[in-house]
C-alpha cells in the first residue's frame, strides 16, 4: 500500500481514528491534508506525528461552502486530489424522546451532510483525473442500531446509502467509494465507559477487546489502495465479530 505521490485529505484527522488515518497515510508516502474543527492543540500534534508531508486545515464540515473551498484549496495547492477520508463525525446520546432538534440536526449535518458535500465536492477533479477513492467511515451502530443514539444510527445509516449510491455513480468514472465500519474502539471517548458497562460491551465482542485506531486505519489504507483496485461499494465491519 504505497501512495508516494498521492494526495490524501482525511476529515476529523486531529484526534482518534482520524489522526491514525493521517499517520499511517503519511507514513506510506502520501502528501496529507488533515482537517479539523477547533481542537488547534490536537491538531498539531497529529500534524507533529505525520510529518512534513502533512499539515492541517480548520473548517467545519456542517458548512458546504467551506467543504468545497477546502478541496478546492487542496487540489489548487498540489495539483490533485487522489484519496479522500470522510472521517469527521459526531454523537450526543439520549433517547429517541429526548433528542432536541438542535442536536438532531448537529449529528445529521455533521456525519452525513457534511460527508456529502465533500464527496461531491472531490469527485470534480478526481474525474478530471479519471482516479480517486473515498473511504467514508460509518458505525457499527449504523448497522445493527442502539438504544440511545437515534440520530448517530440514523446519520450513520444513511452514509452507508450514501456510499453505494456514490460507488455506482462515479465508477465510470474510475473512482471507487468504499465505508469502514468500526465498532468499538479504544479512543478518548470510550475511554471514559464506566467499568460495568465496559465489561458488558467486552461480552458481547467475540474477539473479547476494543478495536485500536490503527486497526481501522488499516483498513481505511487498503480500500483507498490499489489493493482495493476492484472493490467499491464495499462496507468493510472492523468490530471484533460484535456485528456480522
Amino acid at each position: 500500500m504505497d501512495f508516494t505521490g498521492k494526495v490524501v485529505m482525511v476529515t476529523g484527522g486531529s484526534r482518534g481514528i482520524g489522526r491514525a488515518c493521517a499517520v499511517a497515510f503519511a507514513k506510506a508516502g502520501a502528501t496529507v491534508v488533515l482537517s479539523y474543527a477547533g481542537n488547534e492543540a490536537a491538531a498539531e500534534e497529529a500534524v507533529r506525528l505525520a510529518g512534513p508531508n502533512a499539515k492541517a486545515v480548520k473548517f467545519d464540515v456542517r458548512d458546504t461552502a467551506a467543504c468545497t473551498k477546502a478541496i478546492e484549496d487542496v487540489v489548487a495547492e498540489h495539483g490533485r486530489l487522489d484519496v479522500l477520508v470522510n472521517n469527521a463525525g459526531v454523537a450526543v446520546d439520549g433517547l429517541s424522546m429526548r433528542v432536541r432538534d438542535e442536536d438532531w440536526d448537529l449529528q445529521l449535518d455533521t456525519n452525513l451532510k457534511g460527508a456529502f458535500a465533500l464527496a461531491r465536492a472531490a469527485a470534480r477533479p478526481m474525474m478530471k483525473q479519471r482516479s480517486g477513492a473515498i473511504v467514508n467511515l460509518v458505525s457499527v451502530v449504523g448497522e445493527m442500531g442502539n438504544a440511545g443514539q437515534v440520530a448517530y444510527a440514523a446519520s450513520k445509516a444513511g452514509l452507508v446509502g450514501l456510499t453505494k449510491a456514490l460507488a455506482r455513480e462515479l465508477a465510470s468514472r474510475h473512482i471507487r467509494v468504499n465505508a469502514v465500519s468500526p465498532g468499538f474502539i479504544e479512543t478518548d471517548m470510550t475511554s471514559k465507559v464506566p467499568a460495568e458497562m465496559r465489561k458488558r460491551l467486552l461480552d458481547s465482542i467475540p474477539l473479547a477487546r476494543l478495536g485500536t485506531a490503527d486497526e481501522v486505519a488499516q483498513s481505511v489504507l487498503f480500500l483507498a489502495s490499489d489493493a482495493a483496485s476492484y472493490t467499491t461499494g464495499e462496507v468493510l465491519k472492523v468490530n471484533g465479530g460484535m456485528y456480522m
